[in-house]
């Protein structure tokens, strides 16, 4: 049994699963025909997965005498990737932009993350071409300003599409990607760095998702970008370009500013956004000093400029915010043992903000303010302009850790840092690249959660990765392709690509 690629008159290719039979070829199925390289390719992997699952082909069906001495390493390659993530990739609607080529790029970052080196060693695994490192960063010179406005219309459409066709609600936040490099540009410039890399040239990277984490696009700014100033831009963007019809703004504490909020509101929008409640005034700082919160419970501040400001008390969050400050304190102790702080040391970032001046020269610990900020222990706060209740506001600020962990997933699953590029448009592209995958991952992740819940993703992906063919030569010389037995988990996941995709 093998399968074969038919040209018919029309000139277009049929794929048909083929049984000889007394040296006749008997057509057991036609899986379909089609002019189009990337639909001839997935109808073949379909067949693949399809001719072992209906009609049990083995080893022995198209290999009379099979000679297995004679089979070597370089007779078996990977095809999970392409049967799991591939149909995944096509019903996101990605296949529309007949890049081959990208293709391999998305999956590889999600099956062999790392350098573009490893891109090589997927393309090896699979069974496809070998392809030069300076092949794909001649692709990647192009790939940002040919595609990034297409990748983003269909990531969109997937996105409302999966919310029900509206989308009302929408999360946006930030991280910094730092480079292996210590010579900035003019995009690539040292600046606050949330991963701590203060020394490296770094970038701004922008997320906006719908519920759930579902992505709608993303925007790269230099490294210097105070965030808060990215926010406006971004959502004024993407708002105008897929006609949002002015959906809940929900945002980070960072993104808190006045000028932000006075935007927003003039520009008509709803906001959800973290407050800092530290630094409000003295009378809203008197009036949360006044709850006597217990734990789940939410109390209300209307303040003057007809904001709600929600205050919320967590046991839980409480211990976390404990423990951190006994672990800050500890640090200065033992720094100050050591005599490693200086001037420079005493600011407010941080717990050094415990640290003060005695004299010229000494540096001590302000042990007061430390216990006084125990106060504020579990306390979260929540500015809005909408009229949602308490639970309801804090429901929708709570999702935007789907894209903390997103930038989690982009930074370690798909290890999109650090980026050792140089030129812009290879780091444009880069970035573009992961923002794809992480669509493809989070369509699986989707389908996981209805289907399989008790397998986790990461689970997955090895299983997908183990999943093997052979290639064999008949004794009439014919090569031929062989899908090799699945185990359980790895049939129940292509099941769930078969009903799913």
């Amino acid at each position: 049994m093998f399968i074969r690629k038919k040209k018919n008159k029309s000139g277009s290719i049929s794929i048909q699963i083929i049984q000889k039979i007394n040296r006749s070829n008997k057509v057991l199925r036609t899986i379909g025909s089609s002019n189009d390289p990337d639909e001839i390719e997935r109808l073949y992997q379909k067949a693949l997965y399809e001719m072992p699952r209906l009609y049990g082909a083995t080893l022995f069906d198209i290999v009379k005498e099979p000679k297995i001495s004679e089979l070597s390493n370089d007779s078996i390659r990977v095809i999970g990737p392409e049967i799991v993530f591939g149909a995944i990739y096509d019903k996101i609607g990605f296949n529309a932009l007949k890049e081959p080529f990208l293709r391999d790029l998305v999956i590889s970052r999600i099956t062999h993350p790392g350098s573009k080196l490893k891109l090589t060693e997927y393309l090896r695994d699979t069974g496809k071409s070998d392809t030069s490192v300076y092949s794909i960063y001649r692709f990647l010179d192009k790939l940002n300003n040919k595609l990034k406005q297409k990748i983003e219309d269909i990531s969109y459409q997937h996105t409302k599409d999966l919310l029900g066709g509206t989308i009302n609600v929408v999360f946006y936040d930030m991280t910094t990607i730092y480079f292996e490099s210590s010579q900035p540009d003019d995009l690539r410039i040292a600046g606050f760095s949330k991963e701590g890399k203060h020394q490296n040239p770094q970038i701004l990277l922008g997320l906006l998702v719908g519920k759930n984490g579902y992505p709608i696009g993303y925007e790269i700014f230099e490294g210097n970008t105070f965030e808060g100033h990215t926010l406006i831009p971004v959502i004024e963007r993407y708002s105008k370009r897929f006609e949002l019809q002015k959906p809940i703004v929900v945002a980070d504490a960072g993104l808190l500013t006045n000028s932000n909020i006075n935007l927003l509101r003039e520009s008509g929008y709803q906001f959800i956004l973290g407050a800092r409640i530290k630094n409000e005034s003295q009378e809203v700082i008197n009036k949360i000093e006044q709850f006597n919160l217990q734990d789940g419970e939410t109390g209300l501040i209307r303040k003057a400029d007809d904001t709600n400001l929600y205050i919320s008390y967590s046991s839980k969050r409480a211990e976390k915010d404990q423990f951190n400050r006994e672990r800050g304190l500890k640090k200065l102790e033992k720094s100050l043992v050591t005599g490693r702080l200086t001037k420079s040391n005493i600011n407010n970032r941080g717990y050094n903000k415990y640290l003060r001046m005695d004299g010229a020269i000494t540096i001590r610990i302000d042990y007061e303010r430390y216990k006084r900020d125990a106060k504020w222990d579990g306390l979260k706060g929540y500015l809005t302009n909408t009229n949602l209740s308490g639970q309801e506001v804090i429901e929708n600020y709570n999702n935007l850790w789907k894209i903390e962990r997103a930038f989690r997933i982009s930074k370690t699953d798909l290890k999109i840092r650090p980026i050792f590029h140089r030129l812009r448009d290879r780091i444009e592209a880069h970035i573009c690249i992961s923002f794809m995958s992480y669509v493809v991952y989070k369509e699986l992740e989707r389908a996981l959660k209805q289907t399989l819940s008790e397998i986790s993703i990461e689970k997955t992906i090895k299983q997908i990765n183990k999943m093997y063919e052979v290639n064999a030569i008949s004794d009439n010389g014919i090569s031929h392709s062989i899908k090799l037995k699945n185990n359980e988990i790895q049939s129940k996941i292509l099941d769930m690509i078969s009903n799913e995709f």
